[in-house]
């Protein structure tokens, strides 16, 4: 049985230990220093089998699993975020689900946090931790740590608060983002719009420290600098040892996997997930009802702004407008920017894991049973952390698919005409006449 995408070819590459990366692609896996609590992290794009393998590891393993999805932390938004059903959090116990109303945020630093502070838990009652999901920045924190920025005072972020309501209230991004930007912090352009939540951040750093964000040292930079300085080392074969260009020990033994295929078969199965997410009306459209009914716009904080709901919302509001109705066309336009946007979300999923070396790249359309005995083997073993040759997908591979990329088309296969739609525009006029 298999499971994400399709294909054949057979790829070969080099396990990264999460305790040293070794220059040498023929180099075997250097022993741990000390022996770690072992964590199992799950990550790939968006419809790639990640809840599959992590629920089929943890029953293995003795597992719970840690959702680093950032928008499974909300309640009531559960089709949209593809999150695990009742049996299946029934069957095996998830954490950092379903702790938030949609009206609040949620950051990264919340999430090092409360995943932090459930691994240890686990980890204190015999489970293995099995971390799933696709926020790379989440991650990216819970695997390497925090940065060290101060704690703003509750007077400060009141403060913010204040300061930036008055914009976000009438919508007035840009002038917001000037704001920050004039008071220290110029990368505020680079966010993306109506990020208010970061833009935020970025003020109370700012009014705390009299620094911005990029003042302070991210663990992550850190690590591999640490890293590129060690490889240097053991090339000019420097017998001494310098103590500053020892990478600073993470605090889990980590085994990261990352499911991948190719991008025209992955893009085909996101099509569909959201044609499926759509063709119940009692799904991802009911949850952005539901967010419009309690008071929330498209894009107003991290749920709105979520791949999905922030396209069912504006839709919605557009139906609205119309007196509760939608023609065809104007449902199928949706459709499109749905599939669109949640294809290009993949798209930066990919080339930010590429970047990540600790991760093993896993073909996700070889045998599924054989992807999960490897990892369990991989998780009891650690000098067999070696993915196999059958098993393995490089990561260059994603990038020379220009050619299919750039003659790709959707091809839908729920919603082929406008008879297939014909339920979803009548319960629009049932219920969207607000």
């Amino acid at each position: 049985m298999q499971f994400g995408c399709r294909r054949r070819a057979v790829w070969k590459s080099t396990w990264f230990s999460s305790s040293h990366h070794h220059h040498s692609a023929a180099a075997s896996l250097p022993p741990c220093a000390t022996t770690k609590n072992k964590v199992i992290v799950i990550s790939g794009p968006t419809g790639s089998g990640k809840t599959r393998l992590a629920l089929d590891l943890a029953k293995r393993l003795a597992g719970e699993i840690i959702s680093a999805d950032s928008v499974q932390v909300y309640r009531g938004l559960d089709v949209g975020s593809a999150k695990p059903s009742p049996s299946e959090r029934s069957a095996v116990p998830h954490h950092l689900i379903d702790i938030l109303h949609a009206s609040e945020d949620y950051s990264a630093g919340d999430f090092f946090r409360d995943a932090r502070a459930a691994t240890d838990d686990l980890l204190a009652r015999g489970r293995v931790p099995v971390v799933a999901g696709g926020t790379g920045l989440y991650l990216r924190w819970y695997i390497y740590g925090k940065p060290n920025v101060p704690q703003s005072s509750m007077d400060v972020t009141s403060a913010v608060w204040s300061e930036l309501a008055r914009f976000q209230n009438a919508g007035r991004w840009e002038e917001a983002v000037e704001l920050v930007a004039n008071a220290g912090d110029p990368k505020a352009r680079d966010l993306s719009v109506n990020n208010w939540s970061r833009l935020r951040r970025s003020l109370e750093i700012i009014r705390s420290s009299g620094s911005p964000p990029s003042a302070f040292t991210l663990p992550y930079n850190a690590y591999n600098l640490n890293l590129q300085q060690r490889r240097l080392t053991d090339q000019t074969d420097d017998a001494s040892t310098d103590e500053s260009c020892k990478p600073k020990e993470l605090d889990y033994d980590f085994l990261c996997i990352f499911l991948a295929c190719p991008r025209v078969e992955l893009y085909r199965s996101i099509d569909l997930r959201c044609e499926e997410m759509l063709a119940d009306t009692g799904g991802l459209l009911s949850e952005a009802s539901w967010l419009l009914d309690v008071g929330l716009s498209p894009g107003m904080n991290s749920a709105t702004c979520a791949i999905g709901y922030r396209q069912a919302m504006e839709y919605l509001l557009q139906c609205r407008h119309n007196g509760g109705s939608s023609s065809p066309q104007e449902f199928f336009e949706f459709l499109t920017r749905f599939q669109t946007a949640s294809r290009n979300f993949s798209k930066r999923q990919m080339t930010w894991f590429r970047n990540e070396k600790i991760y093993q790249w896993v073909d996700a359309s070889q045998p599924f049973d054989a992807i999960a005995q490897f990892i369990c083997h991989a998780f009891h073993d650690r000098g067999a952390r070696l993915v196999p040759g059958s098993l393995e997908m490089k990561r260059e591979s994603c990038r020379h698919e220009s050619r299919d990329l750039k003659t790709y088309r959707s091809e839908n296969r729920v919603f082929r005409g406008e008879d297939d739609c014909c339920h979803v525009l009548d319960w629009i006029r049932r219920t969207q006449r607000k």
